[in-house]
């Protein structure tokens, strides 16, 4: 077990640069891998894949013993719903553009938010609520929804981003006993038995590009986790969080390179919003407030 070490925006943001990186390119990734193989077999393969090259990291820790623990209801708890809500993700990937998919997604920090100061028993104060605020604004005027019903790729991505919350609230929860590599362990673990029947229904041999993108997806999946779960242990889910909007721009911006999805001024504003509610969140009130500082 690990205790939570002190809080450190400055180590949480690097170890969520990763988790941005990991993330856009798994998006790409993803995208091209479905092509040609389900989504239940590509889970499947990414989880397995995940497994080999995590071990230098579980090995480091001190192998299998070092993953025992006494949390095992929640770690399956999380993994059932994050499986499901990844699914999900996988499956809106086809449907809508990039940058639309993780603009939904990014209703997500409500619903988290919401339920670690519900459950964590975080505080959410003024500053951290403007921040959440403009990413959402930002995430709003990128995506501009009209007056029509969301078609089925919005529906599902919108309902993924609850069951991403669910799952970022439990990793935070796991993140106060359980060491980093030794939640990614348990995700690749028991996301593999979950995904082991579907993926078999399906199963067919990957091509040898694909096969290619599938290690991506693989090597993506389970490192940005383990970058995920070390941000969660410098910082509360109230301030990593919104540092994720940041995947709404970028992947915006891979997804006009690669697919030639436009990208216009409002997204340019959007981004900006985005942006500006990151470095709001980054910024720390001295103790007692301004009114607490000393004057020169």
């Amino acid at each position: 077990m690990q205790a939570a070490p002190n809080t450190s925006i400055a180590r949480a943001a690097g170890w969520m640069a990763g988790w941005l990186t990991l993330m856009v390119v798994i998006a790409v990734a993803g995208r091209e891998a479905s092509r040609e193989l389900s989504v239940f077999q590509i889970m499947l393969m990414r989880s397995v894949i995940g497994m080999a090259m995590l071990w230098p990291l579980v090995r480091a820790a001190g192998g299998l013993a070092a993953m025992r623990t006494e949390r095992l209801p929640q770690h399956a708890l999380r993994n059932a719903v994050h499986y499901a809500a990844q699914y999900g993700w996988f499956a809106a990937l086809t449907m809508i553009p990039l940058a639309q998919l993780v603009a939904i997604e990014f209703t997500m920090p409500i619903w988290s938010a919401a339920l670690a100061v519900l459950f964590l028993g975080e505080r959410m104060n003024a500053l951290k609520w403007v921040a959440v605020l403009l990413g959402l604004v930002g995430v709003a005027v990128i995506v501009r929804p009209g007056a029509g019903a969301l078609d089925a790729g919005q529906l599902i991505a919108l309902v993924s981003a609850v069951g991403f919350a669910v799952s970022v609230v439990l990793v935070k929860s796991l993140t106060r006993t359980e060491a980093a590599v030794a939640i990614s362990f348990w995700m690749l673990v028991v996301q593999s038995v979950i995904g082991l029947v579907p993926a078999l229904l399906v199963w067919q041999w990957p091509s040898a590009t694909v096969w290619g993108w599938v290690v991506v997806v693989a090597f993506c999946g389970t490192y940005s986790h383990y970058c995920f779960a070390r941000a969660m242990q410098h910082a509360d889910a109230t301030v990593v969080v919104p540092m994720d909007f940041l995947r709404v721009p970028l992947t915006a911006l891979v997804g006009w390179l690669a697919y030639s999805e436009r990208l216009d001024l409002f997204t340019a504003l959007g981004v900006a919003l985005i942006l500006a509610g990151n470095l709001l969140n980054l910024v720390r009130w001295p103790a007692g407030g301004w009114r607490g500082r000393r004057r020169p």
